[in-house]
């Protein structure tokens, strides 16, 4: 059977995330895109992903996170690591900076709405080499978020703090950073790969949060080579 890749989505985002890497995965993996809900920790948001492992009667499968789905896939492995073949952090963080700065966000979300902050978030998710079409259809994709959703998430995102367990992480493990990556800098990528024991650490050049999607040929292939070695699921 095929390996499993496990793809949740990131903070103002659905599984549509994924689909420009779908053609360069869907030959050689089973791949589970899914929606992250809104939840008030991370480790909430990490049951989830375990729950939809065992909705889907997959006892273990390989997790490709970015953002807030790479705190999730960290805290999965951390907390359940028989469950997890292969590990992909991707444009994420141990900490995302200062918690009063999402408890803010969260605030200005849950009166107005998202149109207020888009603008900004948008700017840092690509560079400004990317296609307009392709940053106006993420836009649309987060002001599309759930307000409720998304509020619960910035408050997740302010309470998490892994800095002290990137240790417990056994799984072999990838870290990716986007090289233009101003929400999570490379420096970032660079603590994760530290503390994750045996971890290798790749940037992908020209890219900003969304690296995924603004450089899909390479990011694909940074995260199919490294899946490739997992073991076979039933």
């Amino acid at each position: 059977m095929r390996r499993v890749l496990v793809l949740p989505s990131s903070l103002g985002t659905t599984g549509e995330l994924w689909d420009a890497n779908v053609p360069f995965w869907a030959d050689s993996f089973r791949l589970l895109p899914y929606d992250q809900r809104g939840r008030s920790s991370i480790a909430e948001l990490g049951e989830d992903l375990l729950a939809l492992l065992d909705e889907h009667g997959l006892e273990r499968a390989s997790i490709c996170g970015l953002s807030l789905g790479g705190a999730t896939a960290m805290w999965v492995a951390a907390n359940a690591p028989e469950r997890v073949d292969r590990l992909v952090l991707a444009c994420t963080s141990a900490r995302f900076g200062d918690p009063e700065m999402w408890l803010e966000r969260a605030a200005i979300v849950r009166q107005d709405g998202l149109e207020p902050i888009a603008d900004g978030i948008v700017a840092r998710w690509f560079t400004p080499a990317a296609p307009s079409g392709l940053v106006a259809r993420f836009r649309r994709m987060l002001v599309a978020t759930p307000k409720d959703s998304y509020v619960g998430c910035c408050e997740a995102l302010a309470r998490w703090d892994f800095r002290e367990h990137l240790a417990e992480i056994t799984a072999p493990t990838l870290v990716i950073a986007g090289a233009e990556d101003q929400a999570t800098p490379p420096e970032h990528a660079e603590l994760i790969a530290r503390g994750v024991p045996g971890a290798g650490l790749v940037a992908v050049l020209a890219a900003a949060h969304l690296a995924n999607v603004e450089r899909a040929e390479t990011f694909s292939s940074f995260v199919a080579e490294h899946v490739a070695a997992a073991k076979e699921v039933a």
